[in-house]
């Protein structure tokens, strides 16, 4: 992990998803300073289109994160531009009635109707991901894009699995951290073809947004081992 923070190659690509802005606040401060594109899906990229004022729908929404959300947006846009940071957000999106459907469709462009609900990132939103990630040459990718669990909308989280594993084939150096991202790599069956592929979320996540863990602290306060 500490090669991601410390000399990471550029094109430096992270990949936001899961449901929520709660929990990812440091690391996304701490990642748009560092990243050459961050891409933002799954639940918590709702939060983020409605700080723009695009209709969500239904779709789940972290009302009391909007002013977080419309935050980021304004650091990204203001950013210095030597170290220029690209946020990407989903330009369309899988829809349907419930989480529990079995079908969904595609919007005709961001917007969310409302009665709808957000379930993946749509086709046009995965064409632009994957061309993102194929330029990467450091890769760190945590959450889902979708609710990846039901195989209806699944697609975008697959599709992206495979996007990272492809760029790692090419030399990219890839992380995938957290449950919910390991688990869609189990499910692609990509899992051995990530550089590494890290099961503590909630660790990896704290490393990502610049804290101390006491296991790493301790690590590299150990003294070097006398030259033989």
């Amino acid at each position: 992990l500490g090669r991601l923070l410390e000399s990471p190659e550029r094109p430096f690509v992270a990949i936001l998803g899961g449901a929520k802005i709660s929990g990812k606040i440091d690391v996304i401060h701490n990642l748009i300073t560092r990243v050459s594109h961050l891409l933002i899906g799954g639940g918590m990229s709702y939060t983020f289109l409605k700080a723009r004022g695009v209709p969500i729908g239904n779709s789940l929404l972290e009302e009391d994160k909007i002013p977080v959300a419309a935050n980021v947006l304004t650091v990204v846009a203001h950013h210095h531009p030597r170290k220029k940071v690209e946020l990407l957000l989903p330009v369309d999106h899988l829809i349907a009635q419930s989480l529990e459907a079995s079908t969904a469709e595609t919007t005709p462009d961001v917007a969310i109707p409302e009665g709808k609900i957000g379930v993946d990132i749509g086709p046009r939103t995965v064409e632009t991901f994957q061309s993102v990630i194929a330029s990467a040459r450091t890769i760190f990718w945590n959450g889902p894009m979708g609710v990846f669990e039901n195989d209806a909308f699944a697609r975008g989280t697959l599709a992206i699995a495979q996007a990272v594993a492809d760029a790692t084939d090419r030399g990219a150096f890839s992380v995938v951290g957290g449950g919910d991202s390991v688990a869609a790599l189990k499910k692609s069956g990509l899992a051995g073809k990530i550089s590494h592929v890290s099961t503590g979320g909630g660790a990896s996540l704290e490393f990502m947004a610049g804290k101390d863990l006491p296991g790493i602290a301790a690590l590299s306060k150990a003294p070097k081992p006398p030259a033989s």
